[in-house]
């Protein structure tokens, strides 16, 4: 019988702006994200799932569906309204109480120290991650919370995506005006970050007995738009600049030297002081957290397009979705890929790639993962029995769970399976009209209405999948 082992982690994962809701509740202080998302045409994070006044009436849901662990985030403004100083006690007991009534319920917690929300007090007195002031102050945020759960916590997951911080940095950060036309800041960013997740490593290392740390990863794998061998380079170019030069800091302790080329010769490199690099090689990963959705295509840059479209605008991040392309000039540039399928977002559905993605990482990395983030983002319809059929969802999960246990019996390392999300939670760029969950939350994006929990089709699917250990994945 094909099963996954039995110590294999199942689960869902969220992220503390777009779950919590309570943004300036009980003393927390706005973050980034909940500026950012402020007056979108969407619903904003003030509410969101309400999960600071319900989650305990989910994780009995959780508990319901089977789940082993659960992946989440802190909201470091929560903790420290102004980023540093003082601790806000109302904020650390709501997360002492998550904790332990996860604990409570058999759930292992997968806390999750930084998930793009910066405390807005930060960004308005150096601009954030921009700053180097960063690194210390994220350090002494993250040595409070490890310390604080040492006890009870053995995995930690660091910083969430910064792949996706990098290439929409101005979507995942809260960059002052000043500095929306310099490219070369969303890669001083991403080094400030480095920084700051590798000396969060080795606090867990530090810290904790027998602890774990690693970040995760938005990942996507890249394919040639065909074989030729201009399209071949270009491939093997995006995958430099935008998987190997955010796994190879974690793993090797250093950024691939084609990529730091390019960008050097672009003028956008990182600044990067002496000692920086020992720093991130001391605060090395144990696991990696694996975030995929969809692989991407890339052809080599057109040199008619390059005349059209302004390389400098398209480097600031501010071109749009996963369908779109994106141009590097003279390196690759993004396209739809003409033999995959796509949801109602232009979003590729690609469960090979997942299997593809797992093999290719663990072939050059050799390193345990965990799936941190998979999911599907759909109009979900309630109908008027109260009832949701995400069939979709549930081929969706499905045919990439079916590829992580090919991956796995090839000799891959995966420990768990914590898709995103298990109640619906506030989509970053389309709020509630975009909807992830295995459990529906009863609001819109203009209207609150009573936010009551309703058990889609998907949640009873997956309570079989867990109590099956995946064997049902296999029946006919």
């Amino acid at each position: 019988m094909k099963v996954m082992p039995d110590n294999f982690l199942w689960g869902a994962s969220h992220s503390a702006y777009q779950y919590e809701g309570a943004a300036q509740e009980d003393g927390k202080k706005l973050s980034q994200m909940d500026v950012n998302n402020y007056n979108t045409g969407f619903s904003d994070a003030s509410v969101a799932s309400d999960g600071y006044h319900r989650f305990r009436e989910d994780i009995a849901l959780m508990k319901e569906c089977g789940f082993t662990a659960h992946r989440f985030s802190f909201s470091w403004s929560r903790v420290f309204p102004d980023g540093v100083g003082n601790v806000n006690p109302e904020g650390i007991q709501f997360y002492d109480e998550f904790i332990d009534e996860l604990l409570k319920n058999g759930i292992e917690p997968l806390p999750t120290l930084y998930h793009y929300d910066m405390p807005m007090a930060l960004v308005d007195k150096y601009g954030g991650w921009i700053d180097r002031q960063s690194v210390d102050d994220f350090t002494a945020y993250a040595k409070f919370m490890i310390n604080r759960y040492k006890d009870k916590i053995k995995h930690w997951i660091t910083v969430n995506e910064q792949s996706i911080i990098v290439e929409f940095w101005t979507k995942k950060n809260y960059i002052p005006e000043e500095y929306l036309q310099n490219p070369q800041i969303k890669y001083q960013i991403n080094h400030h970050m480095n920084l700051a997740q590798a000396k969060a490593c080795k606090l867990v290392h530090e810290l904790v007995k027998d602890g774990k740390a690693g970040a995760a990863i938005g990942y996507s794998p890249i394919y040639g738009l065909d074989s030729s061998p201009k399209n071949m380079l270009a491939m093997l170019n995006a995958e430099d600049l935008k998987n190997h030069f955010f796994l190879d800091i974690y793993f090797k302790g250093q950024y691939p030297k084609g990529a730091m080329s390019y960008l050097k010769e672009k003028n956008i490199a990182p600044t990067i002081l002496e000692g920086d690099m020992d720093v991130i090689k001391e605060g090395y990963s144990d696991f990696l957290g694996v975030n995929y959705y969809a692989s991407k295509c890339v052809k080599y840059p057109d040199e008619s397009l390059t005349e059209i479209i302004d390389a400098k605008s398209n480097l600031s991040g501010k071109k749009g979705d996963m369908g779109a392309y994106e141009l590097m000039p003279d390196f690759y540039q993004y396209l739809k890929n003409p033999r995959a399928e796509t949801n109602d977002w232009d979003w590729t559905v690609d469960p090979t790639g997942m299997e593809y993605l797992l093999r290719d990482i663990y072939q050059r990395y050799e390193i345990p993962m965990i799936i941190t983030e998979n999911g599907y983002g759909a109009h979900d319809v309630l109908t008027e029995d109260e009832r949701v059929h995400d069939d979709y969802r549930i081929d969706y999960w499905k045919t990439h769970l079916k590829s992580v246990y090919c991956a796995m019996e090839l000799g891959v390392e995966v420990f768990g399976f914590l898709p995103w999300s298990f109640v619906d939670v506030l989509s970053t760029s389309n709020g509630y009209n975009k909807r992830y969950g295995m459990v529906y939350v009863n609001r819109e994006d203009k209207e609150l209405l009573d936010l009551k929990r309703i058990k889609k089709d998907s949640f009873y699917w997956y309570q079989n999948v867990i109590k099956t250990r995946g064997a049902c994945l296999f029946e006919e």
